[in-house]
């Protein structure tokens, strides 16, 4: 019998900057607790190296931190890696089918991930064998450069709706439920109460036969199924954008000879902004009242349409908090402020947030 391979786990987060926010600094707290609780989860799972690697924000990209990884490994050691934000609703079961598949027990050249579009934690057997891992953006874009670039077989869990919830903003701290709400004590108690009042009245539309939800954004197919078995309300769904963080150059090729799939040939396009384009942010709250009794929708998406993908061109992770929070008074740029408070002060319930809102937080807002 075959020794055992070792998997080393590394749960990487990311320390606030000096100029952090009150939000920032909130998150980073629950993040912090996530990770930590990775670490114990871990290693009762059976992994034989685990480490929460922390440190000061820089300019490395996610390939380089994680080239400097596999390097680091013995041969034929696996690994995994994800965020401290990531899974804050797996369990032990979870964990280990992540730790199976980096020792190799489905084979030499397997990796696993939550979801190969949209990764959050992803395992890769035999991992230093891999060739150099180029400057991906995010660990969004991993699975697709193993599996159409480095030729891994990649799987993943999709399927467990619960392991596609990424505690991405403090609005996801508010959907994950009150095992996460916990951490607001004292001050950090109000920050939610604003955007909580507003799930409160989506929920409450989810329950009425004479109502109708507006979900934008990136959405998919077995949420809005789920919604149609679960919501009482009538639903309208206007999806937009999905894959608009795997979509990596890097990992899917450019289209050029030699590359296996194109990468993206359009710059990101919204619907919705559109209408904004032409309307003005602060029209938001009276274009979706038109269209719906409530909405969530995906603010990342009409950032995206406006400035393009790369988040540095984006209004700072402290405004796009405070928008998501519905905290309009604390942003400092003028459109998502404008948009922020068109949402706040809306004849009807609007939550604005980033891809779990309307992703797997859709079951968490509207029946948690």
């Amino acid at each position: 019998m075959a020794p055992l391979r070792p998997v080393s786990v590394r749960v990487l987060h990311p320390d606030p900057g000096p100029s952090a926010g009150p939000l920032e600094r909130f998150l980073d707290r629950v993040r912090r607790r996530n990770g930590e609780r990775h670490a114990r989860g871990f290693r009762a799972a059976g992994a034989d190296d685990v480490a929460v690697l922390a440190g000061p924000p820089d300019d490395t990209s996610f390939g380089a931190r994680l080239e400097g990884l596999r390097v680091s490994l013995s041969p034929g050691a696996g690994l995994v890696v994800l965020g401290s934000g990531s899974l804050p609703l797996a369990g032990r079961a979870d964990r280990a089918a992540f730790v199976e598949v980096a020792r190799g027990t489905s084979g030499p050249r397997a990796a696993l991930a939550n979801n190969r579009y949209s990764a959050d934690a992803v395992a890769i057997a035999a991992a230093a064998d891999l060739p150099a891992i180029p400057d991906l953006p995010g660990d969004n874009a991993l699975p697709r450069w193993l599996d159409e670039r480095a030729g891994w077989t990649v799987t993943d869990l999709r399927r467990r709706w619960r392991l596609q919830v990424d505690l991405d903003s403090p609005l996801d701290v508010a959907l994950a439920g009150t095992r996460w709400r916990h951490a607001t004590v004292g001050s950090d108690a109000r920050l939610l109460a604003t955007v909580l009042d507003h799930l409160a009245a989506i929920r409450a539309l989810g329950a009425d036969r004479h109502g109708e939800l507006l979900v934008a954004g990136r959405t998919s197919a077995t949420s809005l199924r789920w919604l149609e078995v679960h919501a009482v309300c009538r639903v309208r769904a206007l999806v937009e954008e999905r894959g608009l963080r795997a979509s990596s150059i890097l990992a899917v090729g450019d289209g050029q000879a030699g590359a296996r799939s194109p990468g993206p040939r359009r710059p990101p396009r919204s619907v919705l902004g559109d209408l904004l384009d032409r309307a003005g942010p602060e029209a938001l709250g009276p274009l979706v009242s038109e269209l719906a009794d409530g909405a969530l929708i995906d603010s990342r998406v009409l950032l995206a349409h406006r400035l393009g993908v790369d988040e540095g061109s984006w209004p700072s992770a402290e405004d796009r908090f405070a928008s998501d929070l519905l905290r309009w008074e604390e942003i400092a740029d003028p459109w998502l402020r404008a948009l922020t408070q068109s949402a706040a002060e809306a004849s009807i319930p609007i939550v604005l947030g980033g891809h779990t809102l309307v992703g797997p937080g859709i079951r968490l807002a509207v029946r948690p």
